[in-house]
């Protein structure tokens, strides 16, 4: 059985594995990480570290999406 977190993900209660990077919640949710910019616990994460962050319970997460278009 794997251990999971309790986040917030943009104000939403969500669980995740214990051990995931904020690159592998991104790739959970869907999204393109090279077209999204987080925020973990009111500090902007860096894209560049998205796969080394490694997520902790509680975390609070903003994750917002860039969309393209014209």
């Amino acid at each position: 059985m794997t251990d999971e977190l309790l986040l917030t993900v943009n104000g939403e209660p969500r669980r995740i594995a214990s051990g995931a990077s904020i690159a592998d919640l991104v790739a959970d949710l869907g999204l393109d990480p090279k077209k999204v910019a987080v925020e973990r616990n009111a500090e902007i994460a860096p894209r560049s570290t998205l796969a080394d962050v490694i997520l902790a319970q509680g975390d609070v997460l903003e994750i917002v999406h860039f969309v393209g278009g014209g």
